[in-house]
C-alpha cells in the first residue's frame, strides 16, 4: 500500500479570464467538482473563487497524475457548464492552471485563504495573485495559466 500527504492548491481560470462562473449557481458547480474528486479517490478540503476562477484544495490519490487529475475536472465541468443553463457566459477552461503543494501543517491556513477568496479579491486582482503565488512558490514566468 501507498502512504501519501500532499496537499494541492489548484487554480483554473476560465478561457480569457471571461466573468462567467455565476455567483448564484457555483454551489452545483462546486458539489460537482466534488463528486468528481470522490470518483478519483481525492478529499476535497475546500473549494471557493470568483467569477474567472477557482481555487481546490485536495489531495491526490497516489495513482492518480495531477496532469490527469486536472484534466479530468476540466473536461468534466466544461462540459456539464455548457450544457447548463445556469452558467450561459461560460465558454470554458484556460488551457493551463496552477497547481501548488502544501503540507497537511498548512491545511487551515490554505483552507481560510480559499474560504475567503471574495474578501480577499477585493485588494488584489486575479493576475496579481497568481503571480504572487508563483512568487512564492519559486515559478518563473509571466505568463499566466
Amino acid at each position: 500500500m501507498s502512504y501519501t500527504q500532499i496537499l494541492y492548491h489548484i487554480v483554473l481560470r476560465t478561457k480569457r479570464s471571461e466573468k462567467s462562473i455565476t455567483q448564484n449557481n457555483v454551489a452545483s458547480l462546486y458539489k460537482y467538482i466534488w463528486g468528481i474528486i470522490k470518483s478519483k479517490q481525492g478529499k476535497l478540503y475546500r473549494i471557493n473563487g470568483m467569477e474567472d476562477h477557482i481555487h481546490i484544495l485536495s489531495d491526490l490519490h497516489p495513482s492518480v497524475s495531477l496532469a490527469d487529475y486536472v484534466k479530468s475536472i476540466k473536461v468534466a465541468t466544461s462540459l456539464w457548464m455548457k450544457q447548463s443553463k445556469d452558467f450561459p457566459l461560460f465558454s470554458g477552461w484556460s488551457e493551463g492552471y496552477a497547481a501548488f503543494t502544501y503540507s497537511f501543517k498548512e491545511k487551515n491556513v490554505i483552507i481560510r485563504y480559499i474560504k475567503y477568496q471574495q474578501e480577499h479579491h477585493r485588494n488584489e486582482k486575479t493576475e496579481e495573485e497568481l503571480r504572487r503565488l508563483r512568487g512564492e512558490h519559486g515559478l518563473e514566468g509571466d505568463s499566466t495559466p
